[in-house]
């Protein structure tokens, strides 16, 4: 008995799915390939197209034109001056900045969406001046946290014309600008927050060669005193303020 009921369980399955089918349980899913009747077609195929590549590079697009790369350097050298190896982990700190991320381009992306993408998605506008009604609030942000240093050097490098106003810079000299701009910045932050945590574990090393502990590893014993001075200095108000300060001041 029990190796008939072994046999009968996948036949009644069998038998029971073109009845789930035909009760519309199951839904159908089809993918094909069709010759374009008309322009409509292609344009249609050409956005399709459009749409995956822009969410293929939607991370790039995230790194390189938002406060992101400043804020996850900063906490990156953060973590390494503690000295608290995988603490707090990759996950959390990406995530924070992240969210720091959207607190900080709330603004700029909410001019996007009612200058631009509103108007698309209720068909007022064409894509092209959807575009270029997008390109404002994000040139003006980036135009704001690049310095003209590293602007003027990618247009040097792009042997265009120079532009008279900083509205005409293109968009492809002023990303790569924005970007060494912001690791600049995040580099000289970095090196203020090791600052305290480098004079710590200075401190104790000298104490632990004075008492002649030289097989104690100085960074044991100062772990926990650069603990609890950030906890004592509220360090990640000050880090995430400081951060959020430098963008929206």
């Amino acid at each position: 008995m029990r190796g008939l009921g072994a046999r009968l369980v996948p036949l009644l399955a069998v038998a029971a799915t073109p009845a789930l089918g035909q009760e519309g349980v199951i839904p159908a899913l089809r993918f094909g390939l069709e010759r374009a009747r008309g322009p409509q077609d292609v344009a249609l195929t050409l956005q399709i197209v459009f749409l995956l590549t822009v969410l293929t590079l939607a991370p790039a697009i995230l790194l390189l034109l938002t406060s992101f790369t400043r804020i996850v350097v900063v906490l990156s050298f953060l973590r390494n001056a503690l000295g608290t190896q995988a603490m707090p982990p990759n996950q959390v700190l990406v995530g924070l900045a992240l969210f720091l991320t959207f607190f900080i381009m709330a603004p700029t992306w909410n001019s996007v969406y009612s200058d631009a993408l509103r108007p698309y998605l209720d068909g007022q506008l064409p894509q092209a001046q959807a575009l270029e009604r997008a390109k404002p609030p994000v040139q003006s942000f980036l135009l704001a946290h690049t310095r003209e240093k590293d602007i003027a050097l990618f247009v040097r490098l792009s042997k265009g014309p120079r532009p008279r106003t900083p509205q005409e810079v293109s968009m492809a000299a002023l990303i790569p600008a924005f970007v060494i701009s912001e690791l600049r910045t995040a580099f000289t932050i970095g090196f203020l927050v090791y600052i305290p945590f480098v004079i710590i574990d200075i401190v104790v090393a000298s104490v632990l060669m004075s008492m002649g502990m030289f097989m104690l590893p100085p960074m044991m014993v100062s772990l926990p005193f650069k603990l609890i001075f950030f906890v004592l200095v509220d360090g990640w108000h000050l880090i995430v303020g400081s951060l959020a300060r430098s963008f929206l001041e």
